[in-house]
């Protein structure tokens, strides 16, 4: 058994490895060289897994940690800031291509009335996973078109919420839909304020308590048991799993420790969410697609045209210009997993026959394939607009500088810098300096720094400047070295102790080293001096001399004679 589930391991990992690099490198995106890798190892082609329910399984926590970090990405202020596009476009959307879209399936496809009134809507959701994915690889989450896109997601992923609960309220014999909605809907709300509540009061205390154990491992195993243990109790109590992930992202999302929780959560997010899309590439079924290519093609043509025709006006009367107002109708024309999810639930409830269930996969895969042509036409509408660049609130993450360490060097830096009116933003592993530099308003939190993920969350690929204030020398070296490969054009200002440290620091491609033995000297010999009655001039003249010949021999890589002596 175990050697089995091996050998499907080797079988993914490979196809992975082969198809998403050719796919990227025709500018396609990853997301469907995951589907095709999935589709030719699946049972439709080459027939080498076949236990495609249980790895669905296993990639389903993909979504789920998807969903966390958009959750985490997004603070609460940012959500209501939003208002306007989640809830006033995202709705719109929802209920005008859901009932488009139900109507067709009702009036020409002979779908009955039930099951029209669910396809419809699920329909309607697009994919966020792949919509997420293909955006920030366009680096266009910032634009109009993208933040515009990213809202409507939003919403979309909430209405999974009604959605999920409408298909039992289908399968009664005596159908009140509006009360019964109604009723589930306010049940929603209680819920949710009550997760919210108790993760308030809960998840930031537990958090700063395992941090306080500077246990890696045992952070990670916390960070990945606040997702799993969420979206568990989310599902039990009638959400899904992935509604449950995004609250406690959203819970985190102004916590002082986000920035590694992320950085622990996006390697599994990474694979397990390649896995998914490899799993909804198994389940496609050729056969449909080769015995009426014309039926295939055609639905999914209408598909999209639908949720065109009901966007782009839509998108046109909030605000966009037309060329933008298309740009988020074409990108978002697709269907996404959260149907698929839908679908197989009513299916499973024989509220979807299988016949139609498979052509609704079809129809939803197919959907997503064409996704990459539709999202690269709709970044060159959005760029022939010349759309601007919505700022991030969040001042931390665009700070010019970026801390390592804030300790009592880093600390006195910080309040030099809020002095002078620079942002900045920290990063230390201690949790008790974290707390307490938070509790003075300073942008601190919580993180390894010698971790590439949590450097990129707090924004160092935008940074000009990196000051390292570690107190660690080999966790200095470490990170200068990894910091100048990973970002050529920053300047590196770090903390050394002796003259041989910043001499090899230098050597490791830092902009510039200070050594604190000698500015400690040097104010020690200035106070000595100043006593026994030297005239400041003279003072000045003897130590800016020592100071200039000492970083000088930095400067130029001249090593003393006897380095190891010198301090």
């Amino acid at each position: 058994m175990i050697s089995t589930y091996l050998i499907d391991i080797i079988v993914l990992l490979l196809a992975a490895v082969i198809a998403v690099p050719f796919f990227q490198a025709i500018r396609l995106g990853a997301v469907p060289g995951f589907l095709i890798a999935g589709m030719i190892v699946g049972p439709s082609a080459l027939g080498l897994i076949n236990n495609i329910s249980e790895i669905g399984h296993l990639a389903d926590i993909g979504v789920v940690l998807l969903l966390f970090v958009i959750g985490i990405e997004l603070k609460p202020s940012h959500l209501w800031q939003m208002r306007r596009l989640v809830f006033g476009l995202g709705s719109l959307q929802i209920l005008l291509t859901g009932f488009l879209l139900g109507a067709v399936g009702y009036v020409f496809f002979a779908i009955p009335l039930r099951t029209a009134i669910l396809v419809g809507p699920a329909l309607a959701l697009s994919s966020t996973a792949f919509v997420l994915q293909l955006l920030t690889e366009q680096k266009s989450l910032t634009s109009v078109y993208g933040r515009t896109s990213f809202s409507v997601l939003l919403l979309q992923d909430l209405a999974v919420v009604p959605l999920l609960a409408l298909v039992p309220l289908l399968l009664m014999p005596d159908l009140s839909i509006g009360e019964d909605i109604g009723v589930a809907l306010l049940q929603s709300l209680l819920v949710l304020g009550l997760v919210v509540l108790s993760g308030r009061y809960f998840l930031h205390p537990i958090l700063h308590r395992v941090a306080l154990a500077q246990n890696p491992e045992v952070f990670t195993a916390s960070a990945v048991l606040i997702v799993l243990g969420t979206a568990l109790i989310a599902e039990h109590i009638g959400f899904s799993m992935a509604m449950g992930a995004f609250l406690a992202g959203l819970l985190i999302s102004d916590s002082a420790y986000k920035h590694q929780v992320m950085a622990e959560i996006q390697p599994f997010r990474g694979l397990l969410l390649g896995l998914f899309f490899m799993s909804m590439g198994m389940s496609l079924k050729l056969s449909l697609v080769i015995a009426n290519p014309m039926l295939s093609f055609g639905i999914v043509s209408l598909l999209i045209v639908i949720k065109i025709v009901a966007l782009v006006p839509l998108a046109y009367l909030f605000g966009l210009k037309v060329k933008n107002s298309l740009a988020v109708a074409l990108v978002l024309a697709q269907s996404g997993e959260f149907a698929l999810v839908l679908f197989s639930l009513a299916n499973r409830s024989r509220l979807i026959a299988d016949e139609l269930f498979q052509q609704l996969l079809l129809v939803v895969l197919l959907s997503m394939l064409l996704t990459p042509i539709l999202a690269y036409f709709a970044r060159r509408l959005a760029k022939s607009e010349q759309s601007r660049k919505i700022e991030n609130t969040e001042k931390p993450v665009e700070a010019p500088i970026v801390l390592a360490g804030f300790g009592r060097v880093g600390h006195r830096i910080g309040e030099i810098l809020s002095i002078s009116g620079y942002a900045f933003v920290a990063l230390d592993s201690n949790a008790l300096i974290v707390e307490s530099g938070r509790a003075e308003g300073h942008p601190v939190f919580y993180g390894d720094v010698r971790n590439p993920e949590v450097l990129k969350s707090v924004g160092a690929d935008h940074a000009r400047v990196m000051i390292v204030t570690l107190n660690d020398p080999e966790a200095s070296e470490h990170l200068v070295a990894s910091l100048r490969t990973a970002h050529p054009e920053i300047k590196i200002f770090v903390r050394g102790h002796s003259l041989t440290q910043c001499l090899e620091l230098r050597g490791m491609g830092a902009t510039g080293a200070v050594s604190e033995y000698v500015e400690v000297s040097i104010e020690l010999a200035r106070m000595a001096l100043e006593n026994v009655g030297v005239s400041k001039r003279e003072r000045n003249t003897v130590l800016g001399g020592f100071r200039r010949k000492y970083y000088a021999e930095i400067e130029a890589g001249i090593k003393l004679e006897k380095p190891k002596d010198v301090k």
